[in-house]
């Protein structure tokens, strides 16, 4: 999807104004990846300096309304709007969302996206407004059933994902993390082809943050997260499945372990889940048949 873009238009009522010595200020405006100071303890103390992940708040504003506040990278926001948008269901298609602006303040930054009258209705029946930490993936959920939607069952007969291109996918990813081989402080996601070739990579302080933000670049570009397969470093939690059927992706990879309502939910979806993957090794914990060998 390619969306024209506008000049950033301000929110009715700005944060207030802080001075140049507040620990925020000038926050909005920072970049993914900052040199700080430190001192080294090891034998004697001496000064050092490393590159250090920031971490920014980044509200959500749909149709002048103010909706959740996410903390993240401050980098492919408008990827991040989009899908953030899409894997909560604020809408249907990425093409509903008419309008994005990316607002900075001293503060944090404000994504304001125009959205159809009947989506903002429905958005503020929700009635959130609320901040999620960096590992939130279900921030402003205010029950059990909003939480717990029922799952997406994903189109069936779609061709299996070969061994060989999981472990080329997993191989290839860490030396595509430009910004966590600075810091070591940021999760990844990626959509890989099906030879295994990662096209769509993404960093961020949340690992949720990171799999919305390639999401929103695969609708962007109008391809669809089925015609390939997601990678995460981090667990297998129950969010990360439902944003990736969502997606209607046909499989979902990650590094590390997966939750047992993650393994329901791929179930009862069709996804396959692939978790601990490492090297040429991994476990399937749904739906194997989505996988084809040999190696």
């Amino acid at each position: 999807m390619a969306l024209r873009p506008e000049p950033p238009r301000l929110s009715d009522s700005l944060p207030p104004t802080l001075s140049p010595d507040h620990p925020l200020f000038g926050l909005g405006y920072a970049e993914p990846v900052r040199v700080r100071g430190f001192t080294r303890l090891e034998g004697e103390a001496s000064p050092g300096a490393a590159p250090v992940a920031e971490e920014v708040p980044v509200a959500f504003i749909y149709n002048g309304r103010p909706h959740v506040v996410m903390m993240g990278t401050p980098a492919d926001l408008e990827d991040f709007a989009v899908g953030f948008s899409l894997t909560e269901e604020i809408v249907a298609r990425a093409e509903e969302i008419t309008r994005i602006a990316v607002v900075r303040h001293a503060q944090g930054i404000e994504l304001q996206l125009a959205i159809p009258d009947a989506a903002g209705r429905r958005l503020e029946g929700r009635g959130r407004q609320l901040v999620g930490q960096t590992g939130c993936g279900l921030c402003g959920v205010e029950t059990v059933a909003e939480a717990l939607r029922p799952p997406r069952r994903l189109p069936k007969g779609r061709p299996p994902v070969a061994r060989a291109a999981l472990w080329r996918a997993e191989a290839a990813l860490p030396g595509l993390q430009r910004w966590n081989a600075e810091t070591g402080a940021l999760h990844a996601a990626a959509w890989a082809d099906d030879a295994g070739a990662p096209g769509i990579v993404r960093e961020d302080v949340g690992r949720h943050n990171a799999l919305d933000k390639v999401i929103g670049a695969l609708a962007r570009s109008g391809r669809n997260a089925g015609s390939g397969f997601l990678l995460v470093t981090s667990r297998a939690s129950y969010e990360m499945v439902q944003k990736a059927t969502v997606a209607e992706a046909r499989l979902l990879a990650a590094v590390s372990r997966p939750t047992g309502l993650a393994v329901r939910l791929a179930e009862a979806s069709g996804l396959t889940l692939v978790a601990l993957l490492r090297g040429r090794t991994a476990n399937v914990y749904a739906h194997p048949e989505g996988l084809t060998g040999p190696d």
